[in-house]
């Protein structure tokens, strides 16, 4: 284990020492390496190095002459203001494509300034719709948009759930405030509707005015949208409130960290998430024993989508025989590859062509897949 991390680490960091004619990649990362969605980022930096160590010691030229793909990593906190810092940084230092950001939030300010410079992004979380919305022929998505994880949602609480009396809460955010109302739509198309909707701060762990909202009107089924420490704040603040009903959340609660932070008392909690069963994912077995060989740490739910954006961009190089960002882009629009989590090809606006959507839920202290929606 020690001699295939040495291998990665210098694969990805050594000095060109290969013939003169190596070409160096820089390609960009962004995602939140610190704050309470951490490991959600770390894991997803994890995920993009083994790709490109892999794809570094396979062998990938342009124009004749082989490259050296090196990552360039970013902390951007989660953090609008400070995403916006990070996109400048990552168009000074000549990436040709950026691997980011996981929130929505962060997401849309930054794809300012990479389309400006003409930049790829490949975003491997950024659910919210209006991401892809910018009219930019430079932002993907490689995950589902809340239009549809709020539609499956909704389908799921009513049909499977049998819920009738359903509450939402969501945080402050674009992203939650969307997610929220995509699946409030959704209850609407089917001939229902909500008891009631409480927002919260996105920053706060105090829930006591939404849950005697939600208690006093009796619902069974709690939708919240929200990341995923959050939502585990959420689930143990119902047990301390005697709030009984169901939570059902979705996209960051799917994660070892939900686990982690609710133990015995995160049972029977719902989560639907972009992308279909890893376990059915073809190839996962051979990505999940090279990632605990690697790094020995949990893999969270987003960073199958992470690795597939690396190898997505490296196809696209090929595709394009070029590296200029903006022929990277536009080979991206063309680009139809078999990945981990399955078909990669985008639409005109950037987002995944056929995602799929899995409902969860957490039994023995794991999250199962109880259903999935989409996908081909």
């Amino acid at each position: 284990m020690l001699g295939l991390a040495m291998v990665l680490a210098g694969l990805l960091t050594a000095p060109l020492q290969a013939a003169s004619d190596v070409r160096l990649v820089q390609i960009g990362f962004a995602g939140p390496l610190s704050g309470s969605s951490a490991q959600m980022g770390r894991s997803q930096v994890q995920a993009v190095e083994l790709a490109l160590a892999e794809l570094n010691a396979r062998g990938i030229s342009v124009g004749g002459r082989p490259l050296l793909f090196k990552l360039l990593t970013q902390d951007d906190r989660g953090d609008i203001h400070t995403a916006t810092l990070v996109a400048n940084y990552l168009v000074r230092s000549e990436v040709v494509a950026v691997i980011g950001h996981w929130n929505t939030g962060a997401s849309i300010p930054a794809a300012h300034i990479y389309h400006a410079a003409g930049i790829p992004q490949i975003a491997p979380g950024s659910t919210g719709r209006q991401y892809t919305q910018n009219g930019y022929a430079d932002s993907f998505r490689i995950v589902g948009h809340d239009d549809d994880g709020g539609r499956y949602a909704s389908a799921f609480a009513l049909q499977q759930l049998k819920a009738r009396r359903i509450a939402v809460i969501h945080d402050d955010t674009g992203f939650g405030a969307m997610l929220a109302n995509q699946f409030r739509q959704g209850l609407q198309d089917k001939g229902s509707a909500v008891v009631t909707q409480q927002t919260i701060s996105s920053k706060t762990s105090d829930f006591n005015a939404a849950l005697t909202a939600v208690r006093n009107t009796d619902a069974d089924l709690i939708f919240f949208g929200g990341l995923g420490p959050q939502a585990a704040a959420l689930k143990l603040a119902m047990r301390h409130a005697g709030v009984n009903a169901t939570l059902l959340a979705a996209d960051g609660i799917v994660s070892p960290t939900f686990l982690r932070l609710t133990g015995a008392d995160g049972e029977g909690t719902f989560g639907i998430a972009p992308g279909q069963a890893q376990e059915k994912m073809a190839g996962w077995k051979k990505f999940q024993d090279k990632f605990a060989a690697t790094y020995g740490g949990p893999i969270e739910l987003f960073a199958p989508f992470a690795y597939d954006a690396a190898y997505a961009i490296a196809a696209a190089i090929q595709q394009a025989d070029s590296l200029e960002p903006r022929r990277i882009a536009a080979s991206l629009h063309q680009l139809k590859y078999k990945g981990l989590t399955g078909t990669i090809a985008f639409d005109g606006e950037g987002n995944l062509l056929n995602p799929a959507y899995t409902v969860y839920r957490v039994r023995g202290g794991k999250w199962t897949p109880v259903q999935t929606f989409g996908g081909k």
